[in-house]
């Protein structure tokens, strides 16, 4: 078991009954029942705005109703402490899960008043995802486990399984003996849930359940164990509509008690002689054996696992109760799924889909008898808030909520027979979105992209990607989401995340809003092969020039560049604002050039590179304009790296608006301050670490 302790964190817990507001300001509650049946809705606009009502009051709506509902206020069986610790698992392997899963822990931790732990069964690629997810995300009061799949996957894949989940669809089959022995109870989600309520509601109804009930789940919703769906449809054997396994409660210790792994797979043996495989994974199992065994079924009331399948009849549950619990997207259209109010359901995933993460860090309560971690004490106190400079020092200490390979990610590079692959590296943000394309276009090799974005952005970008049949196609680009926190664009942290995802030995370093020549990858695998790139610390210049106008006929070749120079179609990067940024290029003896020459690094020397992957990060201080790279070629001649120009490469900078980093520092004297002052700091750092010189004669 892989453990990564976090604070968890709570933030206000709202019921999720709806409400209006008549006009003398008086709040009205309103039942989710008649929100859907259309009864008294005209001022709610949205799911969207209902939390936003909740949120700005800061108190539950119509609690005293919910509470009631809930069984939570009851006089009879135990109500959930309130520092009781509610224990969650879910199976989670790829990236499009790991990308659901987000929203559903999102859901669980808006409404939850308790300490979570989540028990989080992962692939590798998972378990890299969501490991650094939930270190960034610093959730005060919540502990997450890591399981590795692979090590539970052998007791389930001699499963014929017809089930679009592959082999994971069978791992909750595994759980009480994947889980430790300590663990006594769990509720078990699939990760395309969507809760509408406090999780501790759920975890109660362990208090409910008889001696032998050792597994509580909701009625399936649809006639699909009823056979009647099409002809010759056989289902597996289930208990009249059978029971759906998105929603589980179980109780770990009765299920072990019963000798589970024996019983499950005696049951499947022989039912598979019959059925050959299973169509819906592990549901297809449990009802098997709940058929063999109910006297260890717990129903659970339907609105825990309301199910939006293409042939549910889920409105038969919510328009007999009041308020919806958990919502189910259990068919594989998901969001597209075609169901009488499936645009409501829609808006209040999306609204959790788009729900700014961050919000959910801040600590609300306090138990002084949970184990787990709390708030963590950040190094920014160290930073005096007297200092003027204090939001520019503070991007430093900045850990950024990290999303690695929000989409699927499949290259990988032969080490033992390619020892010269490159992968390009950049960053950007919402505002160049359009350029990836190009970019994609101009390079057929691997790209490894962190993308500074807010929650609401990410969704639009992953709509771009998937509408936009180039990039839909392409499975090696990496895009690293980095989520938006504070004023500032943390440049250098972009650059560090992307670098660090790279699996190929070279990578070249270089900005979103540069296009590289046609057939430069190739150019650069034969350049890295040739001079012999893993002897000694060198680094490839690539020059760049740039374009004033919108629409250029881009140079196919070196020849055609030095036409466009000649008659002002295009010049060398910053020649008229910042010529010392790419003056030791030497662009006069590049024009002639048919071999690399080697090039003496001087001050503000900030060319795009291409180097090793293991050469050092980026400095997190400089964020925004100025400095970022600068500061990195600085540390890169500090060690001794030679500065090769390459004579048949080249990238053309494309026109764009200003950003709005560099309108803050053309505007703003305390930015110009606290930049000079952070490279004082730097080059003293720098030359007190390597011993060399780099401060300026006075």
């Amino acid at each position: 078991m892989l453990m990564v302790p976090h604070g968890c964190h709570c933030v206000i817990v709202f019921s999720m009954d709806c409400c209006s507001v008549s006009n003398d300001g008086v709040i009205v509650d309103l039942s989710w029942r008649e929100v859907l049946m259309g009864q008294d809705i005209k001022s709610v606009k949205s799911v969207e705005g209902i939390l936003k009502l909740q949120n700005a009051r800061g108190h539950s709506i119509g609690g005293k109703e919910q509470e009631r509902q809930s069984g939570l206020t009851d006089s009879g069986t135990g109500a959930v402490g309130k520092c009781e610790v509610m224990q969650v698992a879910i199976v989670c392997a790829g990236n499009n899960s790991s990308r659901s899963v987000v929203t559903l822990i999102k859901s669980m931790l808006f409404y939850r008043k308790n300490p979570l732990h989540l028990h989080l069964i992962v692939d590798a690629k998972a378990h890299l995802i969501l490991r650094t997810l939930f270190s960034t995300w610093s959730i005060p009061q919540m502990d997450v486990s890591f399981y590795l799949a692979d090590n539970v996957v052998p007791e389930v894949n001699w499963i014929p399984n017809k089930h679009y989940s592959g082999v994971y669809g069978l791992l909750k089959l595994t759980l009480p003996r994947a889980l430790p022995l300590t663990l006594d109870k769990v509720i078990v989600l699939d990760t395309d849930v969507t809760f509408a309520t406090d999780i501790a509601q759920l975890w109660n109804l362990f208090s409910k359940m008889g001696l032998s009930q050792a597994l509580g789940l909701v009625e399936n919703q649809s006639d699909w164990y009823l056979g009647k769906l099409w002809k010759n449809h056989r289902p597996w054997p289930a208990l009249g509509r059978g029971y759906n396994t998105g929603v589980i409660l179980m109780d770990l210790s009765k299920l072990r008690k019963m000798n589970w792994p024996h019983l499950w797979r005696m049951i499947a043996e022989r039912d598979l002689q019959t059925m050959l495989s299973t169509s819906l994974a592990d549901q297809d199992i449990f009802n098997a054996v709940i058929t063999q065994n109910p006297h260890i079924l717990y129903e659970i009331p339907c609105q825990w696992n309301v199910q939006l399948s293409d042939n549910t009849r889920s409105e038969f549950c919510y328009t007999e109760v009041t308020d919806l619990k958990v919502i189910h997207w259990n068919s594989p259209k998901k969001l597209r799924v075609k169901n009488k109010h499936a645009e409501f359901f829609r808006n209040l995933h999306l609204t959790f889909l788009e729900y700014d993460g961050n919000l959910l860090r801040r600590e609300l309560f306090g138990c002084s008898n949970y184990s787990g971690q709390s708030m963590p004490a950040s190094t920014i106190e160290q930073i005096k808030e007297e200092d003027e400079c204090y939001e520019y020092r503070i991007i430093k200490y900045t850990n950024y909520r990290t999303h690695l390979f929000y989409l699927d990610y499949e290259y990988e590079p032969a080490e033992v027979v390619d020892e010269s692959d490159v992968t390009l590296v950049a960053q950007l943000s919402m505002d160049r979105l359009q350029m990836i394309e190009s970019l994609a276009n101009h390079w057929e090799g691997p790209i490894s992209l962190a993308l500074y974005m807010s929650d609401t952005e990410a969704q639009q970008f992953l709509s771009f990607v998937l509408s936009c049949e180039p990039l839909a196609q392409r499975k090696n680009i990496g895009y690293h989401i980095v989520y938006k926190e504070g004023n500032l664009y943390p440049v250098n942290f972009l650059r560090n995340v992307a670098l660090r995802q790279v699996t190929t030995p070279y990578v070249f370093l270089i900005d979103i809003d540069f296009l590289p020549m046609l057939g430069l990858y190739p150019y650069l695998r034969r350049v890295i092969s040739n001079l012999h790139m893993d002897d000694g610390n060198k680094a490839l210049v690539v020059p760049a020039f740039e374009s004033l106008r919108y629409r250029l006929n881009f140079p196919k070749s070196k020849a055609e560049l030095l036409k466009m120079l000649d008659v002002g179609d295009l010049f060398t990067f910053r020649y008229h604002v910042w010529a010392k940024g790419h003056a030791p290029t030497n662009y006069p003896k590049w024009r002639s050039a048919t071999t690399p020459y080697k090039v003496t690094w001087e001050a503000d020397f900030e060319p795009y590179l291409v180097v090793r992957r293991d050469i050092p990060e980026f400095d997190l201080r400089f964020a925004g304009f100025g400095w970022n790279k600068v500061s990195h070629v600085m540390e890169l001649e500090a060690q001794g790296y030679q500065f090769l120009v390459l004579p048949n490469a080249f990238v053309v900078h494309m026109p764009h608006a200003p950003s709005l980093d560099i309108s803050k520092y053309r505007s703003n004297s305390l930015y110009k301050r606290c930049l000079d002052t952070m490279k004082k700091e730097f080059t003293q750092d720098l030359s007190r670490k390597y011993g060399k010189n780099f401060l300026p004669e006075k």
